[in-house]
């Protein structure tokens, strides 16, 4: 409640408006405390961090990205003394939240095609941006550096390898660890890299990309953020979209240096295996510490990474040791894939409807009948405004109206709770179905857009058959 008090005065000195609602955002991976803040007119995103050290270097970068007319929220107001700053809302929606709706229907040309706007904008932090940045705010270290890099490699060691008991030479390890940071710094390293680029950390709004969380930034190479993006575990884009990715990426970087491919490719995939060891050391220790699903379910699409890898990259240097860790890691008996990710074994089936209340609330026929059904009418109508009846909840210009309204977030995360609890329910007294229906006046947007995001919610979280049916569409 102290935070929420601070940033409630925060919000009222730049709003000149007390707020009617703080919500309590979730946290990730970090200290860091987000609220969505709501005024009358005003709206707004607070946020608390006890490191002012890292405040200071986002303040401080989201300035100069800026001034290059980057994609990076406005910055409202900051109060170093309490911690605190207000940004400008980008909404609930990331690049990472579209991928997984959209992975029953593949990686989809035009996601490809936002993919290579993002990789423009990355070019930008990199190079344009990059070149005159104040580098002494780079928290906590100015550059990715060796010991940056041996904080990384120790992480994997400690979090990693000796939390899950992975047996392992420990001299010859450090030997190769050695030899993969004297190769890397070999690299070019004269640039803004960014730290973090993955698309949890970019926002989509009117299907145009936002970025977010870069105060772990510092001088580094290029090819990090690259690897960070393509090779993001979970987002799992096809490997024969990388490849053409990175092609897309190296034939860009031309037009703001000199880059030489064979070259810039040489050191790309040593990169790619330093980025993915300190994501395994996050997921160790949030997963295998802490004991967050989220990270431990991540754990088998490493796996497949490394397997990959493996197949198609030969690195200019003799790590034997630490690849024979990695080589063994999926057929290790504690990392199989059963032990993290829901096995499916539940029979559950999930039926998701979207209807229209003038036609009437779509029938039960399974043996239990009974369900659920929300009354979407009370959301933002966005038939009732021209420019959107010709599309349907699916479309991202509908999608972009609701989630622009903080009413649709509240709404769904209460029928989510809700939901979530019967769902387990069921699964352990292994029931076989269960209905939700989600109405609104036409059945074509506020009802079509919650059932897809039930849908996507329910296939990410549990081992159920969710099939979605919206009744005025089909």
């Amino acid at each position: 409640m102290q935070n929420e008090n601070i940033l409630s005065d925060l919000f009222y000195v730049w709003a000149g408006e007390h707020p009617d609602n703080i919500i309590n955002l979730p946290s990730s991976g970090s200290e860091r405390k987000y609220y969505r803040i709501i005024g009358g007119n005003k709206q707004a995103i607070g946020a608390f961090n006890p490191n002012n050290l890292e405040n200071k270097a986002f303040i401080g970068f989201t300035k100069h990205f800026r001034k290059y007319r980057l994609p990076v929220p406005d910055i409202y107001d900051f109060d170093p003394d309490q911690d605190i700053y207000l940004i400008q809302d980008l909404g609930n929606r990331t690049l990472y939240d579209i991928l997984q709706e959209q992975k029953t229907y593949g990686f989809s040309v035009e996601m490809q095609e936002f993919f290579k706007e993002v990789i423009e904008e990355l070019l930008k932090f990199q190079i344009l941006a990059g070149k005159d940045l104040n580098y002494s705010l780079c928290y906590p270290r100015a550059s990715f550096d060796r010991q940056s890099m041996l904080w990384d490699l120790n992480y994997f060691k400690y979090h990693f390898l000796k939390l899950a008991r992975i047996p392992f030479d420990e001299q010859k390890l450090e030997d190769d660890f050695n030899s993969l940071m004297a190769f890397l710094l070999e690299a070019g390293s004269d640039f803004f890299m960014y730290r973090d680029f993955q698309s949890r950390n970019i926002m989509v709004q009117e299907n145009k990309p936002y970025f977010i969380d870069y105060q772990g930034g510092r001088k580094g190479p290029l090819q990090y953020d690259l690897a960070s993006l393509l090779f993001q575990v979970k987002a799992d884009i096809p490997f024969d979209i990388r490849e053409q990715l990175l092609d897309f990426y190296i034939s860009r970087a031309n037009i703001y240096t000199s880059i030489d491919k064979s070259e810039f490719k040489k050191y790309y995939y040593g990169f790619v295996y330093i980025r993915l060891l300190q994501v395994m050391g996050a997921y160790g220790f949030r997963g295998l510490f802490e004991r967050k699903k989220h990270f431990l379910e991540s754990i088998p699409y490493i796996h497949k990474n490394l397997k990959w890898l493996a197949n198609n990259v030969t690195l200019p240097i003799q790590i034997p040791e630490l690849m024979n860790v990695l080589s063994g890691l999926a057929n290790f008996p504690d990392f199989q894939q059963q032990k993290y990710t829901p096995v499916n074994t539940s029979n559950l089936t999930v039926t998701i409807n979207s209807f229209s209340y003038k036609k009437g609330i779509p029938r039960d026929y399974s043996e239990h009948g009974g369900g659920f059904v929300f009354d979407c009418r009370v959301l933002p109508n966005p038939g009732r405004e021209e420019k959107y009846q010709s599309f349907n909840g699916k479309d991202d210009i509908v999608k972009d109206f609701l989630e622009s309204n903080i009413e649709v977030f509240e709404f769904l995360s209460a029928v989510y709770d809700l939901i979530d609890r019967s769902v387990e329910k069921y699964i352990e007294r292994d029931f076989t179905h269960l209905m939700i229906s989600f109405g609104c006046t036409g059945g074509q947007h506020r009802s079509v857009y919650c059932a897809e995001k039930m849908a996507a919610h329910l296939k990410q979280k549990y081992p159920v058959n969710a099939t979605l049916k919206h009744v005025e569409l089909d």
